[in-house]
């Protein structure tokens, strides 16, 4: 049971609801491809509503944002797949982020020093470059620690994966493997800063 503790656990969350999206099949296909003793878990934004102050207020945290929160928490890591609107953060995804930052007394709990590693794809030939830079400030704000080491962006989204969302092109493939090999060792040396402190 001893090697159970040295499992680095990440959290993944697309931020896309179509059920056909690339960045749900780019983070199927990360949880597919995760380094050794390392394993990443995929959670969802569905169904989390509209962020309403009034109903905050009223209801406090919706049950589906509090399980999300400390699913978070309690990972090593967060990964998150974003898709690129309007040269920006998709809204639904930008509006779980903002009830998972709810109260903001939990955000250093949930985000708070949390390695969190950045990654998209799209049909253009940018693939996600603004929607990235875009999630820069907010997870800034939030306290988390951005893993910068590699970029991903799929460009062309279209022609990298098959009709079942698996990789038509291998060299993709083989830089996501390397990217996530490389954010696996980050967060676990924030782990282990953590450990040691």
């Amino acid at each position: 049971m001893e090697h159970e503790v040295n499992v680095t656990k990440l959290i993944g969350l697309s931020g896309s609801l179509r059920q056909a999206s690339y960045n749900s099949a780019l983070l199927r296909s990360a949880a597919g491809l995760m380094p050794e003793d390392s394993e990443l878990v995929i959670e969802t934004i569905r169904g989390i509503p509209l962020y309403d102050g009034d109903v905050e207020a009223a209801e406090g945290v919706p049950e589906q944002v509090s399980a999300l929160k400390g699913a978070i928490a309690a990972a090593d890591g967060l990964l998150l797949v974003t898709p690129e609107y309007n040269n920006s953060i998709p809204g639904v995804f930008k509006n779980a982020i903002d009830w998972l930052s709810r109260p903001p007394a939990d955000i250093p709990r949930v985000f708070g020093g949390k390695p969190v590693a950045l990654i998209g794809a799209s049909p253009g030939g940018f693939g996600t470059i603004l929607s990235q830079n875009a999630w820069l400030p907010v997870l800034r704000t939030l306290g988390a620690e951005l893993w910068s080491g590699k970029r991903l962006m799929v460009s062309r989204a279209q022609t990298v994966f098959n009709q079942d969302g698996t990789f038509a092109d291998q060299k993709i493939e083989e830089q996501l493997r390397a990217y996530l090999k490389g954010f696996v060792a980050f967060a676990r040396s924030a782990q282990q800063k953590t450990l040691d402190s």
